[in-house]
């Protein structure tokens, strides 16, 4: 539930016009929002102007619940959204009822006196900022020029630091109030402080690691990243349960499987690492001429696959599925007989350096492949190299059209050999 302090007009660079809702209507919609349906911890944001924060202060003060603090001060565009003569009240009457204080490290600044520059100055902030009634205090890090983000948290006496890689700054836009407000959440469920901190640390992260690149300024960032993560994994996983059963009752199928063994993979969209891939653990194997998978398809169910996949999606993100099969020159020009696209590379060039690093090879071939065709091709081989198999990969869109792509090969391939 939301109850709004002030209207802005913004856009992802700029705050053009501020209007400040009456603070009695502020509380009304608090008021009423409880009256009806209960809450169960509360946060705060934007509070513009000293009479809204005495009004919002006094007003959830006496719900007894939860409550964090986001002292939003300055937006990213700059514009200031917290008045000068507001800040003594903030430390007056809000900061003494809080639960959780998120300030960054500018706002720590502002509230302390105190310039924070670093991992000391920001235990000293949150110290002090503590003494002012705020039972735990969290000072960013964000601000503070560094490859590591630490936030550091202090409560009950207690310092806790919190470490992650800084992130592209390009979708920043929403970071401390979804910061702010995924504490809320988990103090809402009665989850302890650090654990709330830990949570909305890792959940931050990744709204700002899939944040959308919007308009000319800072783009937002994406709350729903985990919600969309998880329906697109099973939008993937029911795709590839449905391809299995597919090639598990093609006859023949099993001739086009190398010896070591078939797989095929299909990641979500904007898929970052080998657990946005699904893929099936132990591979698809040979029994007679059919095909018959190990497992069940499920994320991060494949190494090789998935390294081959990361690499088709960072050059067009469109290709979100691959499947290997066995070489044979015949299946080649099949494939080219069929309108098929292809390219090739060869690992007997494959650099030292690339050969030491787990994974690699086959990222360094599909490029290879890609730089050579000038596009990312229907199936791409290699001959292999001194103890290395031969391989065709058959990439697409997705599973589906994969296997539609290895039907029609297979297809031409039975005719061929019974021929």
């Amino acid at each position: 539930m939301s109850a709004i302090t002030s209207i802005t007009a913004q856009n992802t660079y700029q705050v053009t016009k501020i209007i400040d809702i009456e603070p009695d209507m502020i509380v009304e919609q608090i008021r009423v929002c409880v009256e009806d349906i209960g809450v169960d911890a509360i946060k705060t944001g934007m509070l513009h102007k000293k009479e809204i924060i005495e009004a919002v202060s006094d007003e959830i003060s006496s719900l007894k619940k939860p409550i964090v603090v986001d002292p939003v001060m300055i937006a990213k565009s700059g514009a200031r959204l917290l008045e000068e003569d507001s800040i003594e009240a903030l430390k007056r009457k809000l900061l003494p009822i809080a639960t959780v204080i998120t300030p960054n490290a500018r706002e720590a600044e502002v509230l302390t006196g105190i310039t924070v520059k670093d991992l000391a100055s920001q235990r000293k902030a949150a110290k002090k900022l503590a003494d002012l009634g705020a039972r735990a205090v969290v000072v960013k890090g964000g601000h503070i020029a560094n490859n590591v983000v630490t936030d550091v948290l202090y409560v009950d006496d207690e310092y806790f630091e919190f470490s992650s890689d800084k992130l592209s700054d390009k979708t920043t836009h929403g970071t401390g109030c979804v910061f702010a407000s995924a504490i809320t959440a988990e103090l809402a469920k009665s989850s302890p402080i650090k654990n709330a901190v830990l949570v909305a640390k890792k959940f931050v992260s990744d709204a700002i690691r899939y944040g959308l690149e919007l308009g000319r300024g800072v783009g937002p960032v994406n709350p729903t990243w985990s919600v969309y993560r998880n329906s697109s994994l099973l939008i993937v996983m029911i795709n590839l349960k449905k391809v299995i059963e597919e090639l598990e009752k093609l006859e023949g199928a099993g001739k086009l499987s190398p010896e070591s063994m078939i797989n095929i993979g299909e990641a979500i969209p904007n898929a970052q690492s080998r657990l946005d891939i699904v893929a099936i653990p132990g591979r698809i194997t040979k029994i007679g001429d059919r095909l018959k998978a190990t497992s069940c398809p499920c994320p991060g169910g494949s190494r090789h696959i998935a390294n081959a996949i990361l690499e088709l999606m960072s050059i067009d993100p469109r290709i979100r599925a691959a499947m290997n099969i066995i070489y044979s020159e015949e299946l080649i020009n099949l494939a080219k007989k069929l309108g098929m696209k292809v390219s090739s590379y060869d690992r007997s060039e494959e650099p030292e350096d690339i050969k030491k690093k787990e994974g690699m090879t086959i990222r360094w071939g599909i490029r290879k492949a890609y730089e050579s065709a000038g596009e990312i091709t229907d199936i791409i081989y290699h001959r292999g190299d001194w103890g290395k198999e031969p391989m065709i990969l058959i990439t697409g869109r997705d599973s589906i059209e994969v296997v539609e792509k290895f039907k029609k090969l297979l297809k031409e391939y039975l005719r061929i050999i019974e021929i």
